[in-house]
């Protein structure tokens, strides 16, 4: 009598239990479940930025029309009056149209920067269109721009890389046939990035096998360091070195040896 009790419990105890491969279908119903739902917000992330890029370039190919084709071509071709845009990439329109070198109001040994003449989210809508139509340099990533780097390194690899034009201190020089260096005091991080990567006008390339985009960063964070920081050996004149130097000691101190001459001869008379 005691065993029958014992058996049914035993009997309802196997009757409640779980089947072990019903573990196995909620975890497959749970992956599928999970998976399914973000493959369905992947898929609708994407289709939104895709169509997102797509107004932008559509915004990108009106500007460019309106403003760019006249010298450029309809197709980035280029034609007699501007070069092909072909290849050079949103860091290039970036640098030129960003800051103000294009559209170009007049024809010179070089384009000079002058007051921007579009929004940032028109120059990048133009950007986006030129990108599309081949690949190139990009604009750089903000990662490299906060001007946080090794100022030490990127004093050094502006010495060596760039200072012959720039002059060492950032204020530009001149070069031939009425070309020029620009200043780079307060040129914006991206602006300069830019330069380094596509050599605009008579600026090298440095390329990323050249200078790594760590050292464009070092370099960034030196020319931000000379725009915070003032001239230890104080009033720079230009920061144009021994020109401007030799001739303020020229004027006041050759001038000022004369005039206490001509004061010393006057009383003596």
């Amino acid at each position: 009598m005691a065993t029958k009790p014992a058996r049914q419990n035993r009997t309802q105890r196997q009757a409640g239990r779980r089947s072990p491969f019903a573990t196995v279908a909620l975890i497959v119903v749970g992956l599928l479940a999970t998976g399914g739902t973000y493959a369905l917000f992947t898929t609708s992330a994407t289709a939104e930025t895709s169509a997102a890029a797509e107004v932008t370039i559509e915004d990108g190919s009106k500007l460019f029309a309106a403003n760019c084709a006249t010298c450029h071509g309809m197709n980035l071709q280029g034609t007699t009056q501007g070069p092909t845009l072909i290849g050079v990439g949103a860091a290039s329109v970036d640098f030129q149209v960003g800051t103000g070198r294009m559209p170009l109001a007049a024809t010179g040994p070089q384009a000079e920067k002058k007051p921007v003449q579009f929004t940032e989210e028109q120059v990048s809508a133009l950007a986006e269109f030129v990108a599309s139509k081949a690949p190139g340099p990009a604009i750089p990533s903000d990662e490299y721009l906060t001007g946080e780097g090794d100022a030490s390194e990127g004093a050094e690899l502006f010495r060596i890389n760039c200072a012959m034009c720039h002059n060492v201190a950032g204020a530009g020089g001149a070069l031939t046939e009425g070309k020029f260096a620009p200043p780079l005091a307060g040129v914006a991080a991206n602006h300069v990035y830019d330069a380094m990567l596509i050599g605009p006008q008579n600026m090298p390339v440095f390329n990323d096998d050249n200078i790594t985009p760590e050292q464009k960063a070092n370099i960034i964070t030196y020319l931000k360091y000379l725009d915070e920081t003032p001239s230890v050996g104080g009033f720079g004149l230009g920061n144009l070195g021994p020109v401007s130097e030799g001739l303020f000691i020229w004027i006041f101190g050759l001038g000022g040896i004369v005039a206490i001459t001509i004061w010393l001869t006057a009383r003596s008379n």
